[in-house]
């Protein structure tokens, strides 16, 4: 039984929601650091306000997948989580421009931006899944494309809004330790825009029953509690091993006088290594139906095109938080000539990533829609994936080159057309190789190779940089560029592990 063939008008409602979640992304992503710095904390303080975002979006999102797929209400089976996001997210935009207005200001902004990225997560990994519930097979390329489409719009409007307000008069700049006028509008339209988008989605659309998913599905697939019983072969010497790994990291730390965002790294591999071990044993008992042992199960037993991408998964996020930390102090120092964040000079810097950051989302929004499937029908999605990885890179070093505002524009398109292709290629590849039944778990997990080089640059990162190039960001757009062409090549490696019927679908 097949899947009704969905309409461009039931591909935009089922993505729409989507245009939402990234307004409070792009938000997110081109102002935190600027908040944090007219808070009060230093260039050295940004990894460790960051790595709020990265670990939040480490646990809530397997959770989620986890509970997505085995939920069924009135309101479905993936739309309760869209709405329940969205509606905390909305209250973290709203509460975070009033944090200086609190004490210890720059703590309640990490608070809030913990909050608005645990409530986005909520939201955003059921959407992923929700484009294979409801789409079949060959239309999942296009149902990612207009996803992306929706994705690079919404960062459109959240990223120009702070500098839209300022041409209309709003103000850009305010007394030391407050937030510019331009700021705080921008968040609070934001979140009302997000809460709208999603409820469009929530109300438009009607999920399929899970009688008509197991229809769908047909009887190839194959028990959904298999990963969790060959979990109960495995011994715990791999438990062990991460526990291991994590204490060395933690040591290595006081030894080498690291940063002590590293100790974080540490602990997560060893509660990692507790976790699986606890799983391990739950599963030898035959208790294989709680969540622990399924998604520690699912995690060890992910299909091997999943492993394959999520090699490239971790470079080429790595380079996308990178870019997210580092863009603001980079243009502001070297091209605007100031890192005083009461300065006009400053602001006027910031203001510019903000239309930075637009094109950038802009240029991956057309590129969704008019580039990547010509592209795709010609190379397949695994080279097309692979050339826009490196149209990034070139756009990357063209930041490390340039001083010109105007000029960084041109490198804005290549790392868009890359942006692009990171949306949408990986998860057409997934949604046509995994089991239905359990996309949202398997789209949970493989944000974890999202999340984990985020917090790699968020630990180690600060400990490069103090040590070989104090007080010059500039050089992370350099490692950003080497992560995409590293991702680039692991890309090839991905055709081997996807079947020959759906390389084929992929041309279509």
């Amino acid at each position: 039984m097949e899947k009704p063939r969905q309409s461009f008008l039931g591909l935009w409602n089922i993505s729409f929601g989507f245009f939402g979640i990234q307004v409070g992304f792009a938000l997110q992503n081109a102002n935190m650091s600027r908040v944090f710095q007219t808070l009060g904390a230093s260039m050295d303080d940004l990894p460790a306000l960051w790595i709020a975002a990265p670990l939040t979006g480490l646990i809530v999102q397997p959770i989620i997948g986890h509970m997505s797929d085995r939920t069924w209400t009135r309101l479905g089976r993936r739309r309760p989580y869209f709405l329940t996001g969205a509606l905390l997210s909305a209250i973290a935009l709203f509460a975070m421009p009033l944090a200086p207005h609190w004490g210890a200001a720059v703590i309640v902004a990490a608070a809030m931006l913990w909050l608005l990225d645990a409530s986005l997560n909520i939201s955003m990994e059921p959407f992923r899944a929700f484009v294979g519930d409801m789409l079949r097979t060959d239309q999942h390329a296009a149902g990612y494309a207009v996803q992306t489409a929706f994705i690079g719009a919404g960062a459109v409007v959240g990223s120009i809004f702070p500098w839209f307000l300022e041409t209309m008069g709003i103000a850009n700049t305010a007394s030391p330790g407050s937030l510019p006028d331009t700021v705080r509008l921008s968040f609070w339209c934001g979140g009302a825009m997000l809460l709208a988008a999603v409820l469009w989605t929530v109300f438009s659309t009607r999920e399929f029953s899970p009688a008509q998913q197991a229809a769908f599905s047909g009887h190839g697939e194959e028990p959904a509690d298999m990963p969790v019983r060959a979990l109960a072969a495995k011994s715990y010497t791999s438990s062990a091993i991460w526990t291991i790994l994590g204490a060395i990291v933690a040591i290595l730390v006081g030894v080498l006088s690291l940063e002590k965002e590293v100790l974080l790294l540490g602990g997560l591999l060893i509660t990692y290594g507790g976790l699986s071990a606890i799983a391990i044993s739950l599963a030898r008992k035959g208790r294989t139906n709680g969540m622990l042992a399924s998604i520690v199960g699912d995690f060890a037993g992910m299909p091997e095109v999943m492993k394959r991408l999520a090699l490239v998964q971790f470079f080429t996020w790595s380079a996308m938080f990178i870019m997210w930390i580092n863009t603001t102090p980079v243009v502001t120092q070297y091209v605007f000539g100031s890192t005083d964040p009461a300065s006009t000079a400053y602001n006027e810097g910031a203001n510019w990533v903000n239309v930075l950051f637009t094109i950038y989302n802009g240029v991956a929004a057309i590129a969704a829609l008019f580039l990547l499937p010509p592209l795709a029908r010609h190379l397949g999605q695994i080279k097309t994936h692979a050339v826009c990885l490196v149209a990034g890179a070139a756009g990357f070093m063209g930041f490390f080159l340039l001083r010109d505002p105007q000029a960084l524009l041109l490198c804005e398109i290549g790392i868009g057309i890359a942006w692009a292709s990171i949306l949408a290629m990986p998860y057409a590849i997934l949604a046509s190789n995994l089991p239905q039944a359990k996309l949202g778990i398997y789209m949970g997990l493989f944000n974890v190779f999202i999340v984990v080089p985020q917090l790699l640059v968020a630990t180690v990162m600060g400990s490069v940089m103090n040590a070989f190039f104090p007080g010059q960001p500039i050089w992370t757009m350099l490692f950003a560029a080497a992560a995409w062409i590293i991702a680039a090549l692991a890309m090839l490696r991905v055709a081997a592990t996807v079947p020959v019927q759906s390389a084929d679908r992929q041309r279509k």
